[in-house]
């Protein structure tokens, strides 16, 4: 028995990111979140879409660069992504339940887009890189980094490439995305995002407490993006149910928001601008080519349904969920919609990759040679 609550009290204390991070860690923490939030409110100053995000991701992004050690700790991680889920889920309302209808027909596209964008991605890398297959289909693979790197890494395939690749996509997509979308008068050149009141501090209380147990129970379960997914149901629920009303503050939001994108600037800390100069090219035309897959499926559901083409847009965006997700809580875009349509592609991703990779990738005979 002991030992047993000596084990969950570990995983508990892993899962929760409890561990008290050394000097070097909190001053690396505190110039990631500073510099993310001078970018932001430069971006925000400038009204750019999404400016907090984005200002926050390229601000960190070039410090990465230029050699700032740069990192967010698991535990700031975990909370941005608990607020950033309570704050989806304050926004459902009946209205956001109308493209319900659509979601299998878009859901299905999803899948077929997904399919196509992977296999001329990596079909790209091999025939103008000269990407052996391996590598090729798992960098040209949406989303679902975790699962990505550990393949790679079982299969022999190049990590270091395929994390540019990766990385470079979300970052384009995270800084490019809200200015596109407010260059075709698809999302206002400048909004304020979802607005509402906040929640009495009982109701915030009730958020946040119901927020971690969800999100908990799904960390057990090993449920993809545990930490929003969790907190954004339980938020839904609260919401939906009139039990709740309102949600965060807008300067925690504001927080939260600039938290994400300083987590997306910072993976270039992991990067040396050797290994990053050395596969742009490879990163920016597989890019092009999954992006050119992605608006065809984006025009087809445009023509044939009644989905608002901004949520179609982001909702197909072959970029990271939780980025994904907090942009469409910034530029007023159904989040439900979008976040349905994400963690569909991450199952999607998790369940035919190994089977992709089985079959049209390195024999494991060639990788243990």
């Amino acid at each position: 028995m002991k030992q047993i609550t000596a084990s969950l009290a570990a995983f508990i204390t892993e899962s929760l990111g409890f561990a008290v991070p050394s000097r070097a860690k909190a001053l690396a923490a505190l110039e990631t979140l500073g510099i993310g939030t001078v970018g932001g409110l430069l971006f925000l100053w400038a009204h750019l879409p999404g400016g907090l995000i984005s200002g926050a991701m390229a601000a960190t992004g070039i410090a990465a660069i230029a050699g700032r050690p740069l990192s967010v700790p698991p535990i700031v991680t975990q909370a941005v992504l608990v607020v950033l889920g309570i704050s989806i889920g304050s926004v459902v309302s009946r209205q956001l339940i109308q493209h319900v209808g659509a979601y299998p027909l878009t859901i299905g596209l999803l899948a077929l887009a997904t399919f196509c964008s992977t296999f001329a991605s990596s079909l790209y890398l091999q025939r103008v890189h000269g990407w052996d297959r391996t590598s090729a289909f798992l960098a040209g693979s949406p989303g679902a980094l975790s699962q990505i790197t550990i393949l790679a890494v079982e299969r022999g395939a190049d990590l270091p490439a395929i994390a540019v690749v990766q990385t470079v996509r979300v970052i384009i997509l995270t800084a490019a995305l809200p200015l596109v979308l407010a260059a075709t008068g698809v999302a206002p050149a400048s909004t304020p995002g979802v607005t509402f009141a906040t929640a009495s501090p009982l109701q915030l209380g009730v958020l946040v407490i119901a927020s971690l147990a969800l999100a908990f129970v799904l960390r057990l379960m090993k449920f993809p993006a545990s930490w929003m997914f969790g907190a954004m149901i339980a938020s839904s629920a609260l919401h939906g149910a009139g039990l709740v009303d309102g949600g965060v503050p807008l300067w925690v939001r504001s927080m939260a928001l600039v938290g994400i994108g300083a987590l997306i600037g910072s993976r270039f800390a992991r990067m040396r601008p050797r290994m990053l100069i050395g596969h742009i090219n490879a990163a920016l035309g597989s890019f092009a080519v999954a992006i050119l897959i992605s608006g065809i499926f984006v025009a087809i559901i445009a023509l044939t349904t009644q989905v608002r083409l901004s949520d179609t847009v982001v909702a197909f965006a072959p970029g990271a969920m939780d980025a994904m997700l907090a942009l469409a809580l910034t530029l007023h875009i159904d989040p439900i919609f979008v976040g349905a349509h994400h963690l569909s592609r991450f199952v999607f991703v998790t369940i035919a990759t190994p089977g992709i990779v089985h079959l049209f990738g390195r024999t494991q005979d060639d990788v243990d040679d």
